[in-house]
């Protein structure tokens, strides 16, 4: 059973501006779904949210009817761009757990994100896919580079926010997260973006989920055309429903490590030089499908290999690379301003590496171990690794990456 949460909350009104977009757009109340609450959390003790994880976390900050909204695994320029239009069209923010690879190959488009007020986190540096069952000195290489490459990026301080990929948590890794005052989310819905190809089967089912569970925190990519295209209908299907829209944001900013800039800044300013070439710098090499044109029949968007991908992603229509507006800040009164709850969770007592091993003296893992399973329903535990492989090859894949 889940611990409860001690958490100090205090509900205020702020003064600045929370929802930027073209002024046009968010003055037209009956087209956005706005944001309802904001909710700034106090990283320091290395907090856990979200539902999908056998690791002790805390209870919920959503109240019914309301979601937030992350997307993980960007940027991807044209798709990552349709789908802040789109957001500021709906006057809403998100949270973007960005992979550091992908962040310094597309530097603008990071700092286009924070441009537009909403959060940017980490999701590792190059989205390892068991990130739990590595070494924990890799597991912390990835972590740390991807904040240190995120946060270069963007040319500025990000939130202390991050995703496991795949959801692949670990006692030592929130124990490490812990230490450098990292919140970590998991997620409550699944959308299933990176199997669901047609975005109006896409919205009907995460719609589905989110009714489901009457809100929670929602898991898109936005390295997914379907996403893009599948995200206006979905918010006026929320706002329709009656939910509302919960933007989450970090009372401090993350202090990446140096020992990574050495490395890091050749490669971004070799982004930055070829900012204007019309090919990609990179493309995310994760994931079962690429970002595709929908309406392609189930059986080949299951079947698409990696390379396959890879042409798809290059083939959709997008704009000529050109420098991005500025974003125009809607001037709101201060009536009109969100209220914030503040949260200051309490440590939590995390085992360390040592602490937490229970492998054989021939590194194989005892049968005695419980094992997580996790599915778009949520955790279940299981005590051998053969139950979770059978169970892992039911799963969309866009579940464990």
């Amino acid at each position: 059973m889940r611990a409860l949460t001690r958490t100090v909350a205090a509900v205020l009104i702020v003064a600045g501006a929370a929802c930027p977009a073209t002024a046009e757009t968010c003055s037209d109340s009956a087209g956005g779904i706005g944001v309802a609450r904001i909710v700034e959390i106090d990283a320091s003790t290395g907090p856990l949210y979200g539902d999908m994880s056998k690791y002790t976390r805390e209870d919920s900050f959503l109240g019914p009817k309301e979601v937030v909204l992350t997307f993980d695994d960007g940027p991807i320029p044209h798709i990552t761009k349709s789908i802040l239009d789109t957001l500021d069209k709906f006057c809403t923010k998100a949270t973007f757990f960005s992979v550091g690879r992908m962040a310094i190959a597309y530097p603008a488009m990071v700092k286009e994100v924070m441009a537009r007020g909403h959060t940017l986190g980490s999701h590792t540096w190059s989205h390892p896919f068991n990130l739990k069952r590595s070494a924990i000195e890799r597991s912390r290489d990835e972590i740390e580079r991807g904040f240190a490459a995120v946060a270069m990026a963007a040319g500025q301080p990000i939130a202390p926010f991050f995703r496991f990929p795949g959801l692949s948590d670990s006692d030592p890794m929130l124990a490490h997260l812990q230490t450098r005052g990292v919140a970590a989310f998991t997620v409550d819905v699944v959308s299933n973006d990176s199997y669901i190809g047609d975005p109006k089967r896409l919205t009907e089912r995460t719609i589905k989920q989110v009714e489901a569970r009457n809100g929670g925190i929602i898991l898109f990519h936005d390295i997914k055309a379907s996403t893009a295209k599948a995200l206006p209908e979905f918010l006026t299907q929320l706002k329709e429903r009656g939910f509302k829209v919960v933007h989450m944001r970090s009372k401090a900013t993350f202090t990446p490590l140096t020992e990574f800039d050495a490395a890091l800044k050749p490669m971004l300013a070799q982004a930055q030089k070829s900012a204007a070439d019309t090919k990609h710098n990179l493309m995310p090499f994760y994931g079962t499908i690429g970002p595709e044109k929908s309406g392609r029949e189930a059986s080949k968007r299951e079947n698409l290999t990696a390379d396959k991908a890879v042409r798809d992603t290059a083939s959709i229509d997008k704009p000529a690379p050109e420098a991005a507006p500025a974003p125009v800040v809607a001037e709101l009164s201060a009536a009109d301003q969100p209220p914030v709850t503040q949260l200051a969770p309490v440590a939590r007592a995390r085992q360390s590496e040592a602490a937490s091993s229970t492998r054989n003296a021939n590194g194989t893992r005892s049968r005695k171990d419980r094992v997580v399973e996790t599915d778009a329903t949520g955790p279940r535990e299981r005590g051998s690794q053969s139950r979770v492989r059978r169970h892992r090859q039911l799963q969309p894949a866009s579940f464990f990456n």
